[in-house]
C-alpha cells in the first residue's frame, strides 16, 4: 500500500488568524523566539498498489485545497518497517 501526503497551507498573502492566535499565546508559555506561526492541514491518501501522484494532485486540486487561498504540496511517504522483538 502506498501513501501520498498532501500538505495544504494558506497562501503567504492570506491572513492566518489561527496562526496569529498561537503566535500571540507563545510568550505566555515562555517562548519568545518565534517570529510567526502558520496553521495548515495534512491529508494522507492511501492507494492500493503504487502511489499515483497525478490522481492525488487531482484530488487535492478539486477537493482538498481551495486554489484561490491555499497552496498544496504532495509527497510519497515510504512505509516504515517496524522490527519485532
Amino acid at each position: 500500500m502506498a501513501r501520498v501526503v498532501v500538505d495544504v497551507m494558506l497562501k503567504p498573502e492570506i491572513l492566518d488568524p489561527q496562526g496569529q492566535a498561537v503566535a500571540n499565546a507563545l510568550p505566555r508559555l515562555g517562548v519568545a523566539d518565534v517570529a510567526s506561526v502558520r496553521i495548515g492541514k495534512r491529508i494522507e491518501i492511501e492507494f492500493d498498489g503504487a502511489a499515483d501522484l497525478d490522481r492525488a494532485r487531482e484530488i487535492a486540486d478539486k477537493l482538498l485545497a481551495n486554489p484561490v487561498i491555499e497552496d498544496f504540496t504532495l509527497r510519497v511517504e515510504e512505509p516504515v518497517e517496524v522490527e519485532s522483538q
